[in-house]
């Protein structure tokens, strides 16, 4: 028989935001080790807010919707409010009732900036990695580091010179760059920076990561500005936080090939698995026999991959394509939402239920 077309809609509804979301939906496993990571960082959420006035988001809450902006490729916070406001999945995933009012789009960015000036989200990341250890999911011993340029919210036109330029240049025997007479209008951390000959110089930085070698998960993230060297200054500074044991490895590709980082890492203990250029006068290999010759340095080289995976996937549709946040400070906060999100998603998947 066929159904009545009726528009009126019921007045009271007695299923809750818990039982319209799948038993199997992706996003409970996800929402558990969350909480789990925010519970965490409750002192480090105590000690940003005031005891006294008018009580602000629950700093949990911001945290969520962000992450829910990344996994879900929401290009703005508007938008993201707009889904809150009507997507039940998103209101429970946030911890929002169904007749909870949804925030204003200045106040959730206001509300932010707190939790950036506390650094919150290199703690959330982790406290998401000890959550990975904890399930033995992380290799100790073997790491991969990359880096990729991040486009900034700037344009190469916005570019103005300096009003007081340094007396000596940051290049070789104090000579003038670009960067030490020009900066941009819009964002004057981003610098221009091209990492292949063929593209054009665009104002950005660099994220790297340093992944572990079992399962690709990221245990470390940072943000600098765009350099020549930031890319092996940023692998021996992550390298230095994570302090592996003696004789772990550490595979890159061949832009680490450099002698200081080389021995950088072999001073620290770890054994450089870097890939090696053709045989050609014009560039040096810095490995030692044993080291290329390794039964690590061709496994090393098979994992590298992993970590272009996670530039693929926090590039392809998300929000580090190009970002919208102006000053190194913020993007690095956006950087670690990114890799916290990307480790969440793996371990999903990796975790039995």
């Amino acid at each position: 028989m066929r159904g009545d077309d009726e528009s009126q809609g019921a007045v009271f509804s007695y299923v809750g935001l818990e039982q319209r979301v799948p038993k199997d939906h992706p996003l409970r496993a996800i929402r558990r080790m969350t909480d789990a990571a925010l519970q965490e960082l409750d002192a480090q959420f105590e000690s940003l807010y005031a005891r006294r006035g008018r009580p602000s988001i629950a700093p949990e809450k911001l945290i969520r919707a962000q992450l829910l902006q990344v996994l879900y490729s929401i290009r703005s916070e508007r938008q993201l409010m707009e889904q809150l406001d009507y997507n039940l999945l998103f209101r429970w995933f946030v911890g929002l009732n169904i007749d909870d009012p949804v925030w204003d789009v200045t106040v959730f960015t206001k509300n932010r900036e707190r939790l950036i000036e506390g650094e919150i989200a290199e703690q959330l990341l982790l406290a998401v990695v000890e959550q990975a250890r904890a399930a033995q999911l992380l290799s100790e011993e073997h790491f991969t580091v990359d880096g990729t340029l991040i486009q900034a919210w700037a344009n190469r036109r916005s570019f103005r010179e300096k009003t007081d330029p340094p007396e000596r240049g940051t290049g070789v025997r104090g000579r003038k760059l670009l960067r030490d007479t020009h900066e941009s209008s819009t964002d004057p951390e981003a610098r221009l920076y091209k990492k292949s000959g063929a593209s054009a110089a665009v104002p950005s930085y660099l994220g790297h990561v340093v992944t572990e070698n079992r399962n690709g998960l990221i245990v470390d993230a940072l943000v600098t500005q765009a350099s020549t060297t930031a890319e092996r200054e940023a692998a021996l500074a992550m390298m230095d936080r994570l302090r592996p044991s003696k004789g772990s490895t550490l595979g890159a590709d061949k832009s680490y090939q450099q002698e200081q980082f080389v021995d950088g890492l072999r001073a620290r203990g770890v054994v450089p698995h870097v890939a090696e250029y053709e045989p050609n006068p014009k560039w040096v290999n810095w490995l030692t026999h044993d080291e290329r010759n390794g039964e690590g340095f061709a496994i090393s080289q098979r994992k590298r991959k992993l970590v272009e995976k996670v530039f693929g996937w926090a590039k392809q549709d998300r929000p580090l394509r190009q970002v919208k946040f102006r000053g190194r400070r913020r993007v690095d906060w956006l950087f670690r939402i990114v890799a916290a999100a990307h480790n969440l998603l793996r371990m999903q998947k990796l975790i039995p239920a």
